[in-house]
């Protein structure tokens, strides 16, 4: 039986299977992929773009951007990974930060030069986590698999070690770097993760109202020609700061309740 025919035949079976899925803000998902294999993907690209870019050595930018993210992943579900997260600063002029599955955390230094505070950098730093806590790289290789990429190719990608599908791998699991294979974050994907991350960051003691002006920075950052790479594939930052300021009494609610409230510096 061709490939495409069985597809079809299982096709049934999988999206009741996987119907009951929800994302943290209620809307129904397809996710065929383990949290287990998602990881080991997320392990595999992040070593991977370790070996082959370089890593910053300034002890002070590793320091805040640590202390950001740390702050960050304390209020992250254990579900989602019951570890210590891995954080990374590329010496790189990108505007742009991901997460990846399996507690992974990688920030070019590019965009500390537009996050002017800590809570900018948390917004960012939350809404990435913010992906991988609603599992959106696993819905995107789902619907792949079900609309042709098939199901023989991404085993393949799932069980090998080379880092020379290490582009393939990022761009299946989401990162949001231009990497050769474009699966851009839709939209739903970018306001849960805005949302969740401006949860996050108002639990850890950010102030909220600082992920508007991040995207407000970010819009300025663009000047009119090409735009930041963490913008490259998302909505305008003005649909992005009207949807944050709809929330924003929920979230200063939840800054004030914070028990701590961190001191990350640059400097």
């Amino acid at each position: 039986m061709a490939f495409s025919k069985k597809i079809l035949l299982l096709l049934p079976i999988i999206l009741l299977s996987t119907s009951c899925a929800k994302s943290p803000l209620g809307r129904n998902q397809l996710k065929l992929y383990s949290s287990q294999q998602l990881a080991g993907m997320g392990q595999q690209a992040f070593d991977g773009m370790k070996s082959e870019q370089k890593v910053s050595d300034k002890v002070v930018t590793n320091h805040f951007v640590l202390c950001v993210a740390e702050a960050i992943t304390q209020h992250v579900p254990k579900s989602v990974f019951d570890g210590a997260w891995e954080v990374v600063v590329f010496d790189d002029p990108q505007v742009n930060a991901f997460a990846l599955p399996g507690g992974k955390i990688g920030v070019y230094s590019g965009l500390l030069a537009v996050t002017e505070n800590q809570a900018q950098l948390a917004a960012v730093i939350g809404h990435e986590v913010g992906h991988v806590i609603a599992e959106h790289g696993n819905e995107r290789m789902s619907s792949s698999t079900l609309i042709g990429v098939g199901m023989e190719v991404t085993n393949q990608l799932l069980k090998t070690n080379q880092i020379a599908n290490n582009n393939l791998i990022m761009a299946a699991i989401g990162v949001g770097v231009q990497v050769g294979v474009e699966l851009p974050f839709s939209r739903t994907h970018e306001t849960e993760a805005d949302l969740i991350g401006l949860k996050l960051m108002a639990e850890s003691g950010f102030e909220p109202k600082q992920a508007v002006n991040l995207w407000e920075n970010m819009a300025k950052a663009s000047g009119g020609q090409r735009q930041p790479e963490l913008l490259s594939t998302h909505p305008l930052p003005s649909t992005r700061i009207a949807t944050l300021q709809e929330n924003m009494a929920e979230a200063d609610k939840m800054y004030a309740k914070s028990g701590t409230k961190p001191k990350c510096t640059k400097s």
